[in-house]
């Protein structure tokens, strides 16, 4: 082969730094927006935060410094009156005590020393930093529980390692997850422990609160709620009956055959299942501990003089500037370390502040334009969601389709109708009788409502359903009745059906 020079020419898209570090924060969450900000301010001594009191007016800080004049002035003179109450207090407390006291005597019997009701209501709460919450929650878990409950239950040393066994078993629901085969299992052989031994203990810690915890099915944690109600329970007797032998006519709401095997009557068969409904099938929840997650909108929508107004949530990130005093101390001719290290963060500041700046226009663009679509939805509801594609917000505000769907993940959007991400406002569509569109989101709505307005004991099926929107103008099969059904987490019309 012969060695040769060629010249070709040719286009390709190069992303520059400052490109790609706009595309990765226009996606990042809330969150992690917050957390790359503070990673940014941590790295690069030329970022600086905006304090709220930079703006005030030199007229607006002497009114604040008198103020603080005045109230460290009331301070010390509550200071000084607090001062001379005590030393009152030091000489009523001096004259009260006898010179000779008995030998025997006790401290309390001779002076009962009460709190004031200022010290008395700081020491309850806390002063201004106390928090009730925090006190006062409880961050055991279900098997800490247990386990509390059975340190106070006097038994031997075989049958507390037994029981230690069993409640590590339980899940977070209340239900033995492990047999007791194998938990016996477990056990060294040369302790020579028996099955019968598993099943006594397991019988004693299914007496502990909550009630039905411990058991190995629905069944059995339903009896046992059942054993721990009142004996006079006028119903007791019929739903224990129910339970331990037609649970499964119950599950599969063959009320029918139910009053033929109990030899009870509707209003009957009422009052017991009703009384059934009352259980907790999930003990557990009762005690397992429940993290509250928050969510906060990336945009604030509300209306003003009859308009809908889109603004950012100002709550969501703090507003950074460069440090002027650094920026100052760049020399342009100047080549030592120093100055480079200066120069380099100055410009990556800017460029963070430029991407930030850019991921705010965008959200905000593509946020206002979705609100001009969706007004119906904002006004009326779910029933008048419109269809809704990223093409149609990509050619409205001209973008990528891509950069709408960076925008519009993980972001939230705060209307008067509750908090959304800006991905619920896209949906597919169905065509109606008279050529229009309707949205996906729409016919969810119109289900729920259908079914949320059914007859308890005959519930509409999915055929049904499919038949009374076409009624009404919209052509949606059967199966897509259910797919959506199944979406909103409804079950079928048989699970539906009920007598009470």
């Amino acid at each position: 082969m012969k060695a040769s020079l060629q010249l070709k020419m040719g286009q390709h898209l190069t992303m520059t730094p400052q490109l790609q570090q706009a595309i990765r924060l226009l996606q990042l969450s809330t969150i992690d927006l917050q957390q790359e900000i503070q990673n940014a301010l941590d790295s690069n001594p030329l970022l600086d935060v905006e304090e709220e009191y930079e703006g005030e007016t030199p007229q607006d800080q002497s009114t604040q410094s008198q103020s603080e004049n005045k109230d460290t002035e009331a301070s010390e003179n509550q200071t000084q009156e607090n001062v001379g109450d005590d030393a009152t207090a030091d000489s009523d407390w001096n004259e009260n005590i006898p010179d000779d006291l008995p030998t025997d005597s006790d401290w309390d019997d001779t002076w009962q020393a009460s709190a004031s009701p200022a010290s008395s209501s700081e020491s309850y709460s806390g002063g201004d930093d106390f928090d009730f919450d925090s006190r006062n929650g409880s961050t055991d878990d279900l098997q800490d529980h247990l386990l509390w409950q059975l340190n106070l239950t006097p038994m031997s040393d075989n049958d507390h390692m037994i029981a230690v066994n069993i409640i590590e078993g339980v899940d977070d629901d209340g239900y033995l997850k492990v047999s007791l085969e194998d938990i016996l299992a477990s056990f060294d052989p040369e302790l020579e422990i028996e099955l019968d031994e598993l099943e006594a203990v397991l019988h004693l810690l299914q007496q502990f609160e909550p009630s039905g915890v411990c058991a190995r099915d629905l069944q059995e944690c339903l009896s046992l709620q059942l054993k721990q109600l009142p004996k006079d329970t006028p119903w007791l007797d019929l739903a224990q009956k129910l339970i331990d032998n037609h649970i499964d006519l119950l599950g599969s709401k063959d009320y029918s055959a139910l009053m033929r095997k109990l030899k009870v009557k509707e209003d009957e068969l009422k009052i017991v299942i009703r009384g059934i409904q009352e259980l907790n099938p999930r003990p557990g929840s009762q005690i397992a501990p429940q993290t509250s997650e928050y969510v906060i909108p990336d945009v604030i929508v509300r209306q003003v003089k009859g308009h809908w107004r889109v603004e950012l949530n100002p709550e969501i990130a703090p507003k950074l500037r460069i440090n002027d005093h650094y920026a100052s101390m760049v020399k342009r001719a100047d080549n030592s370390s120093d100055n480079n290290f200066i120069k380099d963060h100055l410009q990556e500041a800017r460029w963070f502040l430029k991407s930030l700046q850019s991921r705010n226009e965008t959200l905000l663009k593509v946020a206002s334009k979705i609100v001009e679509y969706q007004q119906a939805f904002l006004e009326e509801g779910d029933e008048a969601m419109k269809p809704l594609v990223l093409h149609d917000i990509a050619e409205a505000v001209e973008m990528h389709e891509s950069t709408i769907s960076r925008v519009t993940t993980q972001k939230y959007m705060h209307t008067p109708r509750g908090i959304y991400e800006l991905k619920y406002f896209f949906s597919s569509h169905v065509s109606t009788t008279s050529g229009g569109e309707c949205s996906s989101t729409a016919i969810r709505a119109m289900i729920k409502k259908l079914i949320a307005s059914e007859a308890a004991k005959k519930p509409l099926s999915d055929s049904k359903i499919a038949a009374v929107l076409e009624e009404e103008g919209i052509k949606v099969a059967r199966r897509t009745v259910a797919k959506y059904r199944e979406a909103m987490h409804i079950p079928p019309s048989n699970e539906r059906k009920r007598l009470v």
